[in-house]
């Protein structure tokens, strides 16, 4: 189980100028460990593709226009079977480890606690090597572009852009003056004062004729004439009534029944 303590120690270093190394050298020692543990039968998996064999791999799998899909999805079966064997033995090291610790545990039960300890490295190995492949494959792609850059001519330098000058008396000419194609004839005032007298102003309705216009000014000076007329008379009955409460107190016409 030293390789696989060494490979996974290795994955710990956090110098990024060295990753690339460190990957290789745990994927190495992960590998030394499950052919070790293939040899002594100590469970049964499949070993992991060697760099020669992952490196062809990957260049006939570049070359296919599409993803084998049975192949994504056996992998993908295979890692839930590893996570679920893993979490079972996981479960029976806590249950087991009380008694070996405590030697009452007799050699068989032992030997079936070590047996356990080798297969959950396994199970940790094969995801190990899995995640080194994906990293690695990342780290390289990652340093492609700058060897393609740096090994690619120079870019050619542009020519300078010729300075233009815009006519100034020309544009000016458009916008201010002469040239523009309607020049106003009354000012926004001028506008308004013609409108509202013909009442075509949005909240006067449908625009009148002078006749009309004349008409109901006719009429809303005779409105305001018989309104000063009507508060005349009303004023006048107004102080009538208050002359006659002075003469008239309350009570004044009733003065029967009195002791």
């Amino acid at each position: 189980m030293v390789p696989a303590l060494q490979g996974a120690l290795a994955l710990k270093q956090v110098n990024p100028s060295k990753r690339l190394d460190d990957l290789q050298w745990a994927r190495e020692h992960f590998l030394i460990y499950l052919t070790q543990c293939q040899h002594y039968h100590v469970a049964e998996f499949e070993l992991p593709k060697t760099k020669n064999n992952s490196a062809e791999s990957n260049t006939a799998s570049s070359s296919m226009a599409h993803p084998n899909l049975v192949a994504m999805a056996s992998q993908r079966q295979a890692k839930i079977e590893r996570y679920k064997q893993k979490k079972e033995m996981e479960h029976r090291l806590s249950a087991m480890k009380a008694a070996v610790e405590s030697g009452e545990a007799d050699d068989e039960h032992v030997r079936e606690y070590y047996l356990l300890h080798l297969r959950r490295w396994i199970s940790i190995s094969l995801e190990e090597i899995d995640s080194i492949d994906q990293e690695i494959k990342i780290l390289r792609e990652k340093d492609t572009p700058k060897e393609a850059s740096a090994s690619g001519s120079t870019p050619q330098a542009r020519p300078p852009m010729k300075p233009f000058i815009l006519t100034r008396n020309a544009a000016q000419a458009k916008v201010f003056g002469a040239g523009y194609p309607s020049l106003p004839s009354m000012t926004v005032n001028d506008w308004y004062d013609q409108h509202r007298k013909v009442g075509a102003l949005p909240d006067q309705g449908i625009p009148k004729t002078t006749s009309e216009v004349r008409r109901a000014a006719q009429q809303q000076d005779e409105r305001e004439q018989k309104e000063e007329e009507d508060d005349e008379e009303a004023l006048q009955r107004a102080r009538e009534w208050d002359d006659w409460k002075d003469t008239h107190p309350r009570g004044y016409g009733n003065r029967q029944n009195m002791g």
